[in-house]
């Protein structure tokens, strides 16, 4: 999500640019009409274009994203996903607090859902609804995002991330679980199988990677290597944000209200056409999330990488590689499957980095054929729940099959 937050600090320039403009011409027509008081009224009459314009402008930079909304995004009935479910505080080792919700049946196999930097967990409600008849899923606010308190000594890093995730693992026991990790939330699902290697294929029964990266964010976007040489410009930019946060959230506060917001998270985020909840939900929470935090988390991914250790991470892995996506180009996907020694992809021609919620129900259906097949025999059979038959893949679907591997698989 990091070169999303780039689109949104982008967006915010120019919205309040927007805003100066039109409070440019409105002070200029009230200069004109102190200079021309003198002068024949038509020829004041002629400069009320001045008004107009500026009182246009000021308008959209406070009320665009209505009209933005309905331009952008198509009508759903996924209304209820700015709805968000009660949850539990858990503390965890390092004095964060997270929300934690829970859905689906109490003895059922658990996935645990990790979203993107930025965002918060309501952004799996599609997620929740397709797969929480047959699982126990669990989604959860990362550290400082959403419900969830930051740490107490304010420093952000995958390494406690995945400490974090570790927490809810352990939990879940002695159910099995299947992690599903967005963009830094797949990157916090690699960097727990680099410290806690001793759960996969134990409690950590399988992985989903979804258009996520193994290396610092920066080098794996779509403005490739231009992105990467504005780095030392970009670090210190970034902290910024850390001591001038009222201003940074003033402004993406106002970039919000004109829509501008939601611009850049329609074309930097999705590669289709989103619902007008599923925009809002996105554009509202990069907003509402505080820039300190957000920013502490952007440069802690920017000094990540586990490139080298892949190839140590033997574990079932579905990783999903979007085809349109900016933010986290295919290839990154790619070396991950590569790499891994029992990774699979998925690929989704459309998708954009946003893909688990433009495209939720392919995004989905390949989790639960995946869970269905790593979950240990003992387990709850997703098949059995509510008479449900075994899921038999459609024609033009990703058939995914993953071979036993004694001593890795379940069964």
């Amino acid at each position: 999500m990091m070169l999303l937050s780039l689109y949104q600090r982008v967006a915010a320039l120019l919205s309040l640019a927007i805003l100066a403009i039109g409070a440019g011409f409105i002070w200029s027509w009230f200069r004109l009409r102190d200079i021309l008081a003198d002068y024949p009224d038509q020829l004041m009459d002629s400069q009320d274009w001045r008004l107009w314009a500026g009182g246009l402008l000021i308008a959209w930079a406070l009320l665009g994203r209505i009209p933005v909304s309905l331009l952008l995004g198509e009508p759903g009935d996924d209304g209820d996903r700015l709805r968000r479910l009660p949850g539990e505080m858990v503390e965890t080792q390092d004095g964060a607090r997270l929300h934690v919700e829970r859905t689906g049946p109490v003895d059922a196999p658990v996935l645990i859902f990790v979203h993107g930097w930025g965002l918060e967990a309501g952004v799996w409600w599609e997620a929740r609804q397709m797969l929480s008849d047959r699982y126990q899923v669990v989604t959860y606010d990362l550290a400082g995002l959403g419900k969830s308190k930051p740490y107490r000594d304010r420093r952000y890093s995958l390494d406690r991330f995945a400490d974090d995730l570790m927490t809810l693992v352990s939990e879940a026991c002695p159910r099995k679980v299947v992690l599903v990790g967005h963009s830094i939330g797949g990157m916090t699902v690699q960097t727990f199988c680099r410290r806690y290697p001793e759960t996969l294929g134990r409690q950590v029964v399988g992985v989903v990677l979804e258009n996520t990266t193994h290396t610092d964010p920066l080098l794996t976007t779509a403005l490739g290597e231009g992105l990467q040489s504005l780095e030392p410009i970009i670090k210190p930019l970034t902290k910024l944000d850390i001591p001038l946060q009222p201003l940074a959230w003033l402004m993406n506060w106002q970039s919000y209200l004109s829509g501008a917001t939601h611009l850049a998270m329609r074309f930097g985020g999705f590669g289709t056409t989103p619902t007008k909840a599923q925009l809002e939900q996105v554009a509202r929470a990069v907003t509402r999330n505080a820039p300190a935090v957000q920013a502490r988390g952007n440069l802690a991914m920017m000094d990540w990488d586990v490139t080298a250790d892949l190839p140590e991470m033997r574990i079932p892995a579905l990783v999903f590689l979007g085809g349109a996506d900016l933010v986290t180009v295919a290839q990154a996907g790619e070396t991950i499957v590569r790499r891994m020694p029992q990774a699979r992809p998925v690929h989704v021609r459309d998708a954009g980095h946003l893909g688990p919620l433009e495209l939720a129900h392919e995004y989905n259906t390949a989790i639960a054929r995946f869970a269905d097949e790593v979950f240990t025999r003992g387990a709850r059979s997703a098949d059995s729940v509510q008479g449900r038959e075994p899921y038999k893949p459609q024609a033009g679907e990703n058939a995914l099959s993953f071979p036993a591997v004694p001593g890795t698989w379940p069964g």
